[in-house]
């Protein structure tokens, strides 16, 4: 039980949180660097003084992916959490469920985790490597190339099993797929 707040939630809460710390943290050290520090918003914007930092392919893939995973976790833990007490009865069944009864929201939600997390993951370790590309000559551009064919390769083959086997399972019928309906149904974008 405690396990999964301990390896998931409280490291992606930090990184997340961290994150939006640090570009508060560059903002501010901006505005002292150049000694805005004491001038009015007003004044900032009247002088279009640019104090935030630049954001990066990785920043933007982050806020995209926050809502992402929130709605993950809320699908497969919270709502089983609160109306049923767990989420020991959500498994690839529940998964399967959901992608047959709602394929549009279901495919496009998975996808758009998929590809913007392992995005969001590779070009993350290649910041952190000091591998990413700067300028416009052909060494950069090769190494944007080989990037983003990882992203894709890694997306791919993710996507494969989970919308090629898992996505493909089919609606689980009886009382269990009642009770997959009725987690659905809690869902909002669902329920509309």
């Amino acid at each position: 039980m405690l396990l999964e707040p301990l390896l998931v939630t409280i490291p992606i809460t930090t990184h997340v949180l961290a994150g939006l710390a640090l570009r508060i943290h560059r903002r501010n050290a901006n505005l002292a660097r150049y000694g805005a520090a004491n001038l009015s918003i007003a004044k900032r914007i009247e002088k279009k003084l640019k104090v935030w930092p630049v954001v990066s392919w990785s920043s933007i893939s982050g806020y995209i992916l926050t809502p992402l995973v929130l709605g993950h976790a809320l699908a497969n833990r919270t709502l089983p959490w609160v109306y049923e007490g767990g989420s020991s009865g959500v498994g690839l069944g529940y998964v399967s469920h959901g992608f047959a009864k709602h394929p549009f929201i279901a495919w496009t939600g998975y996808a758009a985790l998929v590809g913007v997390g392992v995005g969001h993951f590779v070009w993350g370790i290649a910041r952190w490597q000091n591998w990413i590309p700067t300028g416009n000559d052909k060494k950069a551009k090769r190494r944007r190339w080989i990037i983003n064919g990882i992203t894709a390769a890694i997306s791919l083959l993710w996507m494969a099993g989970g919308l090629g086997v898992v996505g493909r399972g089919g609606l689980s019928d009886g009382w269990v797929g009642k009770g997959y309906d009725e987690l659905y149904s809690k869902i909002p974008m669902l329920n509309l």
